[in-house]
């Protein structure tokens, strides 16, 4: 017989309930401590570790310790289930995640994204007829929408990743969207106040599940390609506060505190993310930036290109280069070979640096990780700010596939979706070179000025073949 526990104020519990409550508390600090060491690239590998190991000691003691309001503890035949649902599940993902392309890997956070906001949805709706009280059944039905919301949206921002859907922008649709945030809100408060008529409460419960995922359609549908950075921040954030839900319904301590952590940091990076970008989250989510703007778009002078054997020895004889990578170094998959090239310029005694734009690529970070995957020393990468001051003494900055993110028509142009936006400030360096395959525009739809710079040569062609010549005629020197 377990030993029964007494509080100060008289509240009784059994050992094993004590200690679940305590595991709970060891992983959430596990959390924590795992959060704040992905703060840093060189220690964001350890804390995975210490975030999954918090997971794992609560997934495990919450098996072994938790019982039921009957005090029953969890089955062995649903706990043979919960366990073989894991291992499927954690050997999918393991999978799925060994085999994703670099480039490929934004899509793969929205699709995670999207099944953690799935669980969380089932879990409210699944429980819905067993929770009681005004107060837990607006908590419940505020995880089914937030997390059915998370769920659609993330898989519309998956296929806009993937090229898979396109933008949808009428200015209807801003008012549709209004509208069904307003059907949802109707429908929760008719719900929690019992008011559904001679609807069934768990009818009801699957009408509101149904718009919300209709609404997470909508809401994403519109947002160009350049805000999805934002966009995958913000379904991040969803999906924590979803999880947080969850848990009260639950009561389970590990799940309110690992949702909280989740939604309060993406959260944060959202706001994050739309600084860097110079604009409100309101902007962003009725905004045209990424979708087309049609300020700027005529050609603003001559372009200059550059061979390769005149820019390896340019880059070769330099003193300090600053490589900005863009989404293109990722499609050409140039990582490695641009890695390559840094070694070959820091063995002749040339200062390599690479500047790192918060919002470039497709997701938070993007450019670390991929720089991350080639082994870049990370003492060589160097946030916005940190490097900006620098690029007058810079000899060149090469930019690879970077775009808006480069543009000085966010410093002088008031006219350009992206005015105001803080940019690497890649026009005040000594010389510029431009690797793209062509004049394309970025994803904010305008010409970059860039490239008409008088500072400013273009070099044309594949990234990761361009390069792989640099290095060869960088050898040869």
């Amino acid at each position: 017989m377990e030993n029964i526990l007494t509080t100060t104020d008289g509240i009784n519990f059994t050992t094993g309930e004590a200690l679940l409550e305590f595991s709970y508390l060891v992983a959430a600090i596990l959390f924590v401590m795992g959060l704040k060491l992905l703060s840093r690239p060189e220690t964001a590998r350890k804390g995975n570790i210490w975030a999954a190991a918090g997971m794992v000691l609560a997934m495990v003691t919450t098996l072994l310790l938790h019982k039921d309001p009957e005090g029953n503890p969890i089955s062995l035949s649903n706990a043979l289930f919960i366990l073989i649902a894991i291992a499927f599940a954690g050997t999918l993902g393991w999978i799925i995640a060994r085999r994703i392309k670099m480039t490929a890997m934004p899509q793969l956070v929205s699709f995670f994204n999207a099944t953690g906001g799935a669980a969380s949805a089932l879990v409210a709706f699944l429980e819905f007829p067993n929770v009681s009280g005004t107060g837990v059944i607006i908590v419940t039905l505020a995880g089914l929408t937030i997390g059915s919301i998370s769920f659609s949206g993330s898989l519309i921002a998956y296929g806009k990743l993937d090229g898979k859907v396109g933008d949808i922008r009428a200015s209807f649709m801003r008012y549709v969207n209004i509208l069904l945030l307003i059907v949802v809100v109707v429908i929760i408060v008719l719900i929690s106040s019992g008011n559904t008529g001679a609807l069934q409460p768990q009818a009801a419960a699957l009408i509101l599940l149904t718009v919300a995922v209709i609404y997470g359609v909508m809401f994403v549908m519109p947002i160009g390609g350049a805000d999805m950075p934002v966009v995958i921040s913000l379904l991040n954030s969803f999906t924590g506060i979803a999880a947080a839900m969850a848990g009260f319904i639950y009561n389970n301590q590990a799940m309110i505190l690992g949702g909280i952590l989740v939604g309060s940091a993406g959260t944060i990076l959202t706001i994050l993310m739309c600084k860097a970008m110079n604009r409100s989250l309101l902007n962003v989510i009725i905004g045209a930036f990424g979708g087309g703007a049609a300020a700027a778009t005529g050609e603003q002078g001559s372009i200059k290109e550059i061979t390769v054997s005149d820019a390896s020895i340019l880059l070769a004889y330099s003193q300090k280069v600053v490589i900005v990578p863009g989404y293109g170094l990722a499609v050409a998959q140039a990582q490695h070979i641009a890695s390559e090239m840094d070694e070959l310029l820091t063995e002749k005694g040339v200062e390599v640096k690479y500047a790192i734009h918060p919002v470039a690529g497709r997701m938070p970070g993007h450019m670390n990780v991929l720089l991350a995957e080639a082994d870049v020393p990370y003492d060589k990468l160097v946030e916005m700010d940190d490097i900006n001051p620098n690029l007058p003494n810079t000899d060149v900055v090469m930019v690879i596939g970077a775009n808006d993110v480069v543009n000085p028509a966010s410093e002088d142009d008031p006219s350009s979706p992206i005015y105001g936006m803080p940019i690497i400030k890649a026009h005040t360096a000594k010389n510029v070179i431009v690797m793209k395959r062509g004049m394309g525009k970025g994803y904010a739809g305008i010409e970059n000025a860039l490239f008409f710079n008088d500072k400013t040569r273009m070099l044309f062609g594949n990234a990761k073949d361009s390069i792989q010549k640099l290095v060869t005629e960088i050898k040869s020197l």
